[in-house]
């Protein structure tokens, strides 16, 4: 195990982690040991109901229930971490910068998912594909390459993106 942890402390250190509960950033040692706490309890929001995007529908005049944010967005807490969006590479995907990234470690990759991965001792958040077998992270702006992922590659995911929560007032 203490390999592992050295080699998760060493690609974390290049990383900008974010406890949501302090907005603080955590490093990558204090980051290791979050899975041995315990979930915070955060206060009910009320949640509304739907909201017709389209053409308005009628109101409803009734609050469903309350919604625990971060019950809903983690599932499996001892699996899941939040990451802050650097770059332009994923923008038409709806990831920009500052954006906060809801990573599950517990969920197998499939070709399509949007994954963190570390490459070469980089991480990156791309669109992960096959081709032949052979994986290919793809970014989701036209102004950037696939990365095609060979077998020299120092190449490992470390968990599939979830939810990406955006801030549209700053």
């Amino acid at each position: 195990m203490g390999a592992l942890k050295e080699l998760y402390t060493e690609q974390l250190l290049n990383v900008e982690l974010i406890n949501l509960r302090t907005h603080q950033a955590v490093s990558a040692e204090e980051f290791l040991k979050l899975d041995s706490l315990k979930t915070p309890q955060p206060e009910q929001i009320h949640f509304f109901g739907d909201l017709q995007c389209g053409f308005p529908s009628p109101a409803t005049d009734y609050i469903e229930r309350g919604l625990d944010l971060h019950n809903y967005v983690v599932k499996k807490p001892a699996a899941t971490f939040f990451m802050r969006a650097k770059g332009d590479s994923m923008v038409d995907a709806g990831i920009y910068p500052e954006d906060i990234l809801v990573i599950d470690r517990s969920i197998t990759p499939l070709s399509g998912h949007i994954v963190v991965a570390s490459l070469n001792g980089e991480f990156t958040l791309k669109r992960l594909s096959y081709h032949f077998g052979k994986p290919i992270l793809i970014a989701e702006n036209k102004k950037y390459k696939a990365i095609s992922v060979n077998e020299e590659s120092d190449f490992q995911i470390f968990g599939v993106l979830t939810f990406n929560l955006h801030q549209h007032l700053k």
